[in-house]
């Protein structure tokens, strides 16, 4: 009878401390690591299929990778040599394009050539965000002024959503580019048409918008804000499917990845953790952590990049310059 009731005062003990708090992640080991920078990473994006990462290196400038080659496929400067700024990549769901961008101007980029596509500067306030769609054909910017921009670069065609009162600090896009999501200061998502501007859901939060993410196969959508709310969207109608239950006060999200058939949801976080969720419970499944930066004190490590590899294990980029696989339970 003592221990019993010794083992649930120290569940309970737990339980609130992970509430206060919030738990840890254990120490894990992946199955395999790779360097991708020396010194640490600015941004990076691994594309949806978990083959190919784009990195942003702090002292050598954009590389493109395949995931466990030694060498990069192509190295790019965003702006000519020189320091490389560039805080924010993006790769397209077909991986044939990616988008690259520090706080004045964006870039697009060939992954089958490794050449450069165009290149833009924006005047009127910093970017944010980019996201491409498949082909190249859209760009989506979010700027710090709260407007969104969507352009498409061979047909000069531009459209400004002006639906946000505040800063945008999130944007994802479909991959045909015809719907974009945008989350921001405001408290409020909204997915809206890149035809028209026109407005089809309002997804309204407590605080402001940090990260959302449409799924590939146009089924869901995640909108996630700075303190308690993370919430899975049917976006189709506009219904929520379910929130992610956490026992911490705040968890904030700095990727977010939809699995192919839509059962999981893997997200990463600006302190090593990596979850794996169940959509339709928002149950936590599993969580990994990667490798800190050294040079960092104390340290720590940002994951820029997650994805479900093709065998259904995970792979992750970040600031820590290292690739990382990570095994999941069968």
């Amino acid at each position: 009878m003592f221990r019993a009731y010794l083992f649930r005062r120290i569940l309970l003990l737990t339980l609130f401390t992970c509430a206060l708090v919030g738990c840890s992640v254990p120490e894990s080991t992946p199955l395999a690591h790779w360097r991708h920078v020396e010194g640490g990473a600015y941004a990076a994006d691994i594309s949806t299929d978990g083959t190919l990462a784009v990195v942003s290196g702090i002292n050598n400038g954009l590389n493109v990778w395949r995931i466990g080659d030694e060498k990069p496929l192509f190295h790019w400067s965003h702006q000519g040599e020189g320091n490389n700024l560039v805080i924010s990549v993006h790769i397209s769901a077909d991986k044939t394009h990616v988008v690259t961008a520090d706080k004045e101007a964006f870039a697009l980029w060939n992954l089958a050539t490794g050449e450069p596509v165009g290149f833009w500067r924006i005047d009127e306030s910093s970017i944010r965000d980019v996201a491409v769609t498949n082909e190249g054909k859209g760009i989506l910017v979010a700027r710090s002024s709260g407007t969104v921009m969507y352009f498409e670069p061979q047909t000069q065609r531009r459209l400004e959503f002006l639906g946000h009162q505040e800063k945008v600090n999130s944007i994802d896009i479909s991959p045909n580019g015809k719907y974009a999501l945008t989350g921001g200061n405001d408290y409020t998502a909204y997915l809206w048409s890149t035809d028209s501007g026109q407005i089809i859901h309002t997804f309204t939060h407590p605080t402001r918008v940090s990260k959302v993410a449409l799924d590939d196969k146009g089924r869901y959508a995640l909108t996630a804000d700075s303190q308690s709310k993370s919430q899975i969207w049917n976006v189709q109608t506009g219904e929520p499917v379910s929130a992610l239950r956490y026992f911490a006060r705040q968890k904030i999200f700095t990727d977010i990845e939809f699995s192919e058939d839509g059962k999981y949801l893997l997200t990463g976080s600006p302190a090593r953790q990596v979850y794996l969720w169940d959509v339709q419970s928002g149950q936590e499944l599993e969580s990994w952590k990667v490798a800190a930066r050294d040079t960092m004190s104390p340290p720590t490590a940002v994951v820029y990049g997650v994805a479900f590899t093709t065998d259904g294990n995970i792979v992750t980029e970040s600031s820590s310059g290292l690739a990382e696989l990570w095994q999941r339970k069968k």
